[in-house]
């Protein structure tokens, strides 16, 4: 079964997209791992930081959602958390930004006190069919999201972590295996 054509214009929508992707694992029994804990997720409104999100949620963790602004996916994690018993926030803005990175462990900290775990989530991928159609925007854009904010927000974070918190930072399968036109 394949499926249909689409395409969405950046930031995509999650809510929008056929079939819509499986973020929360009905099967998944769990265990108790991450009772009172904090976590605060980049890019939690959708994907990969969605599923962390409800994941963490189910294992016990407050969540910190920070995303660019799909307003209405941010809602969905939010519903999904707190689902299942746990207070959410969730903070729009752009992590390009060094401010917003200071802004996001701030209201997390003046919401929950502390950070337990910081996922370094939010990433953007522009597609060229060459190297001449990257535009100066978007190789700033592409920097400053997937690596200075790695940084930017944990230098930020580690302040408020204790002994034994994690800081996770994910990237894309591009790392690993490329593609002609992800440049």
């Amino acid at each position: 079964m394949g499926f249909p054509p689409q395409q969405q214009s950046k930031p995509g929508i999650e809510s929008l997209m056929i079939p819509r992707p499986i973020f929360d694992n009905p099967n998944y029994k769990p265990a108790g791992k991450l009772i009172n804990k904090v976590a605060l997720i980049t890019g939690g409104d959708s994907g990969i930081g969605r599923a962390v999100a409800v994941a963490f949620a189910k294992e016990g963790a407050d969540i910190a959602i920070s995303y660019l602004n799909e307003h209405s996916d941010a809602k969905e994690t939010e519903f999904y958390v707190k689902k299942y018993g746990r207070s959410c926030i969730t903070i729009p803005g752009d992590i390009g930004y060094e401010q917003h990175c200071q802004q996001a462990v701030m209201q997390t900290i003046h919401q929950f006190g502390r950070i337990d775990i910081l996922v370094n989530n939010a990433g953007v991928l522009y597609i060229r069919n060459s190297l001449l159609d990257v535009d100066s925007n978007q190789r700033t854009s592409t920097f400053h999201t997937n690596v200075f904010s790695q940084f930017i927000l944990t230098k930020a974070a580690l302040p408020y972590m204790n002994s034994g918190s994690s800081i996770i930072n994910t990237t894309s399968l591009s790392a690993y295996h490329g593609d002609q036109d992800a440049i």
